[in-house]
């Protein structure tokens, strides 16, 4: 090998090197960055023009990612979302409607009117009694009304959330067809994609928990973007999902009505519930539900426990002095229930004005009738007893998916959250389940990225090819100068 060879050789040789060692640099220095790919020299053989050997050439960088593991991943993201989503409307609930031990819950209000009642029977003379069965009465009419209303205020919650997360979504697929298009030019200029690619994926990371997607390879370092239901999502332009948010929302609102905003792709409508949904599994497709079926089943359940209680003491038997027709002890907004108008009916619930003082009625109606002209006899308990039995008596609920099994009021009331329990506790085991899910992929991502004990161990083998290189060079010099003083 010629002088010449030689140093071109190690000349090539330092300049490789030196770039394995940026490499190395930028692999440290990334090595906990999300969404960073890490980078390997590509090397080749150069060549004179007459055959000869003249070194090493660095031929590209290129970016090692476990692709299958991160889709997987991104998978994980969309079920954490789906499922936490689902766990924290199902707790919310719990927290609102109460649990059967607590005493501000449901049935614990129902617990104390009865309490009342059976007191007040006790001493039917007693004002103070009678007084403590309307606030009773009120408490549990209250407790109704204000869980309908955060029923409906997190419907509202949801449909902010969706709106949010679709503005995120149309977001994140602009920008990631604009990369897409930076990464086709930076290759057709000779130019490193990589860190390109890392912003990419670092964009399809904060979108993937939205809805569920897969990423497919296309030329010239492009990729597209399909949901698992099999939407697409980017393939060259990205798709334009569109939602209208509702200004509010009340129990006779829904999808299908026309009253709420479905989805749509490209303006075309896009099913949001069951499994043939193209958009199932990710936060989105969880908010929809919490909107359009969870909260609804949750509004239908506290409408029948509600229409039990009006119709307990609406019967005729109850109170003999109330006129046909007339609302009982629990009104709809004031009125007599009409069965065809129970939706809604927990919002409206209240109490017979007709034994409240502060709304010009009087007290001593509780023990003589709703329909009497003037007080009766002080101590006639039989109407109090009448309304506690009309409580307490098995009764079969006449709306909600109750299983047609009869039941007191207070069963019923233990039932319902009995079973709202049961959904949060399920919801709850669902989001452990995939978010261990997501940190396992997660680990296996990071595993399959930068190891800094290798990134160090090739440190060591490039500097000793540096100074191997350097030497070559140190030699010619000194062969060099040995040549001239001839």
């Amino acid at each position: 090998m010629t002088i010449a060879g030689s140093l071109a050789n190690a000349l090539s040789g330092l300049t490789a090197q030196s770039r394995a060692a940026e490499l190395v640099s930028s692999n440290v220095a990334n090595a906990q960055t999300p969404g960073y790919g890490r980078r390997e020299i590509d090397l080749a053989a150069k060549y004179m023009g007459d055959g000869a050997s003249a070194g090493v050439n660095v031929t590209g960088v290129r970016r090692e990612v476990d692709m299958a593991v991160v889709q997987d991943r991104r998978l994980a993201d969309a079920a954490v979302g789906y499922h936490g989503t689902i766990a924290d409307f199902q707790t919310d609930l719990e927290t609102i409607l109460g649990t059967p031990d607590d005493a501000g819950s449901l049935s614990g209000r129902l617990a104390r009117f009865e309490a009342a009642l059976i007191e007040a029977a006790s001493r039917s003379d007693s004002e103070a009694r009678l007084s403590a069965v309307l606030d009773a009465a009120t408490a549990l009419g209250t407790h109704l009304n204000t869980a309908s209303d955060k029923i409906q205020a997190a419907r509202m919650q949801a449909d902010a959330a969706i709106d949010g997360q679709v503005r995120q979504l149309n977001e994140g697929l602009t920008r990631v067809q604009a990369l897409n298009s930076d990464i086709k030019e930076a290759l057709a200029r000779g130019q490193d994609p990589s860190p390109l690619q890392d912003i990419r994926q670092q964009t399809i990371d904060t979108i993937s928990g939205i809805v569920p997607m897969r990423q497919v390879d296309r030329d010239q370092g492009m990729i597209a973007l399909y949901t698992t239901g099999g939407a697409i999502l980017l393939d060259g332009r990205a798709a334009q999902i569109g939602f209208s948010k509702a200004g509010m929302i009340v129990p006779e609102m829904s999808q299908a009505s026309g009253a709420l905003s479905g989805l749509t792709l490209n303006g075309y409508p896009v099913r949001t519930e069951g499994n043939r949904s193209p958009i199932q599994g990710g936060s989105l497709a969880a908010s929809f539900a919490v909107r359009d079926e969870l909260a609804t089943g949750a509004q239908s359940r506290l409408d029948a426990v509600a229409r039990d209680i009006v119709e307990r003491f609406q019967a005729a038997s109850v109170d003999a002095t109330r006129a046909p027709g007339a609302a009982g002890l629990f009104t709809d907004a004031g009125t007599v229930f009409d069965p065809a108008a129970e939706l809604g009916l927990s919002s409206r619930l209240s109490v017979n004005a007709l034994v409240d003082p502060g709304r010009g009625g009087a007290l001593w109606r509780l023990r003589d009738g709703l329909g009497a002209a003037t007080p009766g006899e002080p101590g006639d308990p039989r109407l109090l007893q009448g309304l506690k039995e009309a409580l307490t008596a098995a009764h079969v609920a006449a709306s909600g998916d109750f299983l047609g099994v009869a039941r007191s009021a207070s069963g019923l009331a233990a039932d319902f959250l009995s079973r709202v329990g049961a959904e949060r506790s399920a919801a709850e085991g669902q989001q452990s389940y995939s978010v261990s899910r997501q940190d396992s992929l997660l680990a296996m991502e990071l595993e399959s990225g930068v190891d800094t004990d290798h990134e160090m161990q090739k440190l060591i083998l490039i500097e000793q090819a540096y100074a191997a290189n350097a030497k070559v060079i140190s030699t010619v010099g000194d062969m060099l100068d040995v040549i001239m003083r001839l």
